[in-house]
């Protein structure tokens, strides 16, 4: 009887490395790219839209009855110029705080797409490096438009200036990004979300200097806003944009943001561990 040869033994992979960290990450590219594609159109108005309004409400025509420059704005030769930077800040803030509170419980209760992930070879730290990523891309390509439509105004001293206030934004974006992202990631419900946005972000936004400088503020309510984020974010921006830089304070902010965005990161990849494998 002839023999019948049989095929040689299939591969197992065993001696083949296992993904790394940064592999694993990148295999979601094609996840958050499809949430992009089906969700960008909503996001117009909020990214794009909505700053604009607020430049010329705020900027061109209140500014307009603004009588004031120089000291009294912190350099700024405009209420414009001086409000302007602040706005960008403010924009990367809540950029970053409406993709890291519904989204990320929404991964987790509602359509459990985190599960999924996990049930995969990828961690939790996977999962939060591209989610934070895809975070820093919206902040990126909402503040990068925005910073563009304002140097059509005229309102910066120099483009390296400006390009580095663009980074900055991203500073500021993972420093509110990643401690809201671990919260979020230990919610069973949105219920909170709503004192957030309440007490948190709506006041930082209208007391942290965009609006005007948080000297005017009454002292016991100043030094507040000399720990709130979105004040050291918003000074490096205006120093940035404005050509004041301040290089010691300037590093102070830097260091405090950069702080933030690292312990938030931790923090973030901790809570969702526990909730997702314990």
């Amino acid at each position: 009887m002839a023999e019948v040869s049989t095929p040689g033994p299939v591969a197992s992979g065993r001696g083949a490395a296992a993904p790394g960290h940064g592999e694993r990450v990148l295999r979601q590219l094609d996840y958050w790219v499809t949430v992009y594609k089906r969700t960008w159109r909503a996001s117009i108005a909020s990214s794009f839209l909505a700053p604009l309004f607020y430049v010329v409400a705020m900027g061109v025509l209140l500014g307009g009855f603004v009588d004031a420059g120089g000291a009294a704005l912190e350099g700024a030769p405009s209420y414009l110029a001086f409000i302007a930077p602040g706005l960008v800040a403010a924009h990367a803030m809540q950029t970053a705080v409406g993709e890291t509170m519904y989204p990320v419980l929404g991964a987790i209760k509602w359509n459990k797409t985190y599960l999924g992930m996990v049930a995969t070879p990828l961690t939790p730290a996977d999962v939060v490096a591209a989610h934070l990523g895809f975070v820093v891309f919206r902040v990126a390509t909402a503040c990068g438009a925005f910073l563009l439509v304002l140097s059509l105004f005229g309102l910066f001293v120099s483009v390296p200036g400006v390009l580095v206030a663009f980074l900055v934004q991203l500073l500021i974006g993972l420093a509110f990004g990643t401690p809201l992202y671990a919260y979020s990631a230990g919610l069973s419900d949105p219920t909170p979300f709503a004192v957030i946005f309440r007490v948190l972000i709506m006041p930082l936004f209208l007391f942290s200097g965009a609006f005007f400088p948080i000297s005017n503020l009454p002292d016991g309510i100043e030094w507040l806003a000399w720990v709130s984020p979105l004040w050291h974010g918003v000074d490096l921006t205006r120093m940035l944009t404005l050509g004041t830089l301040d290089v010691p304070l300037a590093l102070v902010h830097v260091g405090y943001l950069g702080v933030l965005a690292a312990g938030g990161w931790w923090w973030s990849v901790r809570r969702l561990t526990r909730r997702l494998l314990s």
